[in-house]
């Protein structure tokens, strides 16, 4: 057996001691390029000077003073720069308190929370435990109150806007408080979290929402969400709609939008709505039709429309000897035909895009045992999504402007790439 001997490769002189190295400049980065320190100040993360500007474009810091409540324990950064710095964490791309570690003498971090080193991770996490539903919605207002800041920057001022209404799921693992076991496809008979989430369809930002526990949601609940649209819009919108699946439907949640003047669309999965053979009417390829209903334990009818798609199929073959039929039915208080009112309904598939959106901003991130502290983060999570939203706004805003000559104002000059919030932060950061 013939053994061969191993020569191992010459590897440049470590650091900066060597003279002869400290001339000669590697073309090319190698696994054998020599590496050493150096005394100037880098960061990773020139992104967030855009966040500075916009942050100081909006007024963050003076709205954060008038609409934050502090908790009682009181940290040596003080409770602004306390969420500042979960709010950059979050901007940059980490989703877990202990990822504070990596960024930790970060020049760009530290200069914006005006600070040599960021504290330990400890202290940050004991803060975040401190938290509780009343800072979760002082959070909500402090998030009203910069909406109204960018809409009238980018000079939108709608009349009527949709909430869309949805839940999803965060899966739990060991002793969390709050944690059920629900409606969970993805981890069937695994506990987790239920939030619930309210998205403007127009603008596509967070509006209101809530973290919950893993059970299924109840009307009062949705009722709830849905008597706080009016007070987290700015005074020019009028109208709402509301649209929700079959989860959400249900006397309090119908009761709610009446009594707030709110048009709305629930998917039916509770009742059965009688409808008259020779009322169905064909729209394209589907059948339409509608009737009133009072379904058992509501106080007053409703209007119902169905839509009904027949499928002629056996095996792999299209024959018309099997004829059936799938019904879709909303229970709703919209004006039109019922193929107008469903088609608008459908637009509301847009907002799973936007959850898959919050879950990678951070929605499914377990920072603590302690379900307010959950309640709290929930809201930081959002309004750090807002945040995106509100800067690709303002980018689209100045672009209309500078396409149409006319001056855009240095401060509102924010460039923002306009994709999805992860490969904005990849352009941007």
């Amino acid at each position: 057996m013939v053994k061969r001997e191993r020569t191992a490769k010459r590897r440049g002189t470590q650091g900066a001691n060597a003279d002869s190295t400290a001339a000669r400049r590697p073309v090319r980065i190698t696994p054998e390029t020599p590496y050493g320190e150096c005394s100037e100040r880098l960061t990773a993360f020139g992104g967030l000077l855009a966040l500075v500007k916009f942050l100081d474009l909006l007024g963050f810091e003076r709205a954060f003073a008038e609409h934050y409540v502090h908790p009682r324990r009181e940290p040596k950064l003080g409770g602004y720069r306390m969420v500042l710095g979960i709010l950059m964490l979050l901007f940059i791309g980490f989703q877990r308190l202990g990822h504070f570690a990596y960024v930790r003498h970060d020049a760009m971090v530290c200069g914006m929370l005006r600070v040599a080193a960021l504290p330990a991770v400890s202290t940050f996490w004991r803060y975040l435990r401190s938290l509780s539903i009343v800072q979760s919605a002082a959070l909500l207002k402090l998030g009203a109150a910069l909406r109204a800041r960018v809409w009238a920057l980018c000079e939108y001022r709608p009349a009527r806007v949709t909430v869309n209404i949805d839940t999803t799921v965060s899966t739990v693992y060991g002793a969390i408080e709050g944690a059920r076991k629900g409606h969970n496809p993805k981890h069937r008979g695994k506990q987790g979290l239920r939030p619930v989430l309210c998205f403007l369809a127009e603008t596509r930002e967070y509006l209101c929402g809530t973290q919950r526990r893993g059970e299924t949601i109840t009307t009062r609940e949705v009722a709830r969400q849905i008597r706080q649209f009016r007070k987290l819009l700015p005074a020019h919108v009028q109208s709402v709609r509301v649209h929700g699946d079959g989860e959400f439907i249900g006397w309090e949640s119908v009761k709610a939008c009446r009594a707030e003047g709110f048009p709305f669309t629930f998917g039916n999965k509770r009742c059965n709505p009688p409808f008259a053979e020779d009322g169905w009417y064909r729209h394209g390829d589907h059948e339409y039709n509608e009737c009133g209903y009072q379904p058992l334990g509501w106080e007053a009818p409703c209007r119902f429309v169905a839509m009904r798609i027949r499928k002629d199929q056996v095996g792999n073959r299209q024959l018309k000897l099997l004829e059936h039929y799938v019904y879709r039915v909303f229970a709703t208080d919209e004006p039109g035909r019922p193929h107008q009112v469903i088609d608008e309904y459908d637009q509301r598939a847009d907002a799973e895009n936007l959850i898959g959106e919050a879950q990678r901003e951070g929605v499914l991130a377990i920072p603590s045992k302690r379900f307010q502290a959950h309640h709290a983060f929930f809201q930081i999570v959002m309004l750090a999504y807002n945040r995106w939203r509100w800067m690709k706004m303002l980018a689209g805003h100045a672009e209309q402007q500078r396409q149409q000559d006319k001056p855009v104002p240095e401060r509102m000059r924010i460039r923002m790439p306009d994709h999805t919030i992860r490969i904005a932060r990849l352009k941007l950061l």
